[in-house]
């Protein structure tokens, strides 16, 4: 798995930071490059379901069944339960077929695991002080708060301007390195 797992990176920061904007802009630039991408979302509502209470799927569920695979022309949906606990690695396994992926969230998982580059989100100067004692390796910072010299050797590029710089950074520094 660790090959896998070199092609991953985690957008990380607070709530309503930016990650998914984050996220959306690398992936319309990296699929615009002929890169295949992957997304996986944590999503931390204890009540939050992706399933529609009355619908088929849904009563497949409560009868039981504890995956059910919703198929249409345009879509493939699997919906898992009991999955409350997954390793990073369990996660990363149903992202088949891509180039990369990306991770929103999922902070805790990510601070444990130094072979994964994060991308930080920050509004503060604290968030970017807490981001180098949790995360690392930090890729970049990106967000509403640019620091002026957070650390050397560690990028800030806004990503509403600077979404292609991150891109190259991304394409040099993850999916070539896996690739070649």
């Amino acid at each position: 798995m660790a090959g896998l797992k070199t092609r991953v990176v985690g957008v990380v920061g607070g709530k309503k930071s930016g990650k998914t904007t984050t996220i959306e802009i690398l992936t319309r630039e990296l699929t615009s490059r002929g890169f295949r991408i992957a997304v996986g979302k944590h999503i931390p509502d204890a009540g939050f379901t992706i399933d529609t209470s009355g619908k088929d799927t849904w009563r497949y569920v409560q009868s039981g069944a504890k995956t059910v695979v919703a198929v249409s022309l345009n879509e493939i949906a699997t919906i898992e339960k009991a999955c409350a606990d997954l390793s990073l690695n369990e996660i990363l396994k149903r992202c088949r077929g891509v180039d990369l992926i990306f991770l929103e969230g999922f902070r805790e998982l990510l601070a444990e695991d130094r072979s994964v580059y994060k991308i930080v989100v920050a509004e503060s100067a604290q968030d970017v002080e807490e981001a180098i004692q949790i995360f690392e390796p930090i890729l970049a910072f990106t967000g509403s708060y640019a620091p002026s010299n957070a650390h050397p050797r560690i990028p800030y590029l806004n990503v509403l301007i600077e979404g292609k710089e991150i891109a190259d950074l991304l394409e040099k520094v993850v999916i070539k390195p896996v690739l070649t």
